[in-house]
């Protein structure tokens, strides 16, 4: 058995790389809402009129969320903030997180939760759903309605 394990890489999803519309969704104070579609291999975030998302209030260079070659969405936090999960802080001050669909992290007063179709987010067991979940489960409250223009917004706030 051990000899036909070496060399395996097991996966949760055969979808295509970048599939999903890996997206997020932006939000602060529930007034200001967009979603912005992570199509680049590297977005930043920040307040220097270079990021790819501008969000008044936050560090110049706040978070870079880079797609590796694994079809992972990983987020660096530079400058404060809450994060989805515990991240000791690296030798350069950032935390670094896989981003899996709902996790959460905040940049200034802003709140920003990653997306990804189910059939394509590697944090799925199997690449989604295995059964009968939804019977045993109370529902969810409605999501709240975000624009999706599709468009990469170059200032928020």
């Amino acid at each position: 058995m051990s000899e036909r394990m070496q060399g395996y890489a097991p996966t949760t999803t055969h979808a295509e790389w970048g599939a999903g519309d890996p997206r997020l969704l932006i939000s602060r104070d529930d007034q200001d809402r967009t979603v912005v579609h992570l199509t680049r291999d590297t977005v930043t975030i920040g307040s220097d009129g270079g990021c790819t998302v501008c969000l008044e209030g936050a560090a110049p260079l706040h978070a870079t969320v880079v797609h590796d070659d694994r079809d992972e969405y990983v987020l660096t936090m530079h400058g404060p903030g809450l994060m989805n999960a515990y991240c000791p802080v690296d030798q350069h001050g950032a935390r670094t997180e896989t981003l899996r669909t709902g996790a959460r992290f905040t940049v200034g007063e802003w709140m920003l939760v990653f997306s990804r179709a189910e059939f394509a987010d590697h944090g799925r067991p199997y690449g989604g759903r295995q059964g009968g979940e939804g019977g045993h489960q109370s529902r969810q409250p409605e999501r709240p309605d975000y624009p999706a223009t599709g468009a990469i917004p170059t200032r928020l706030g």
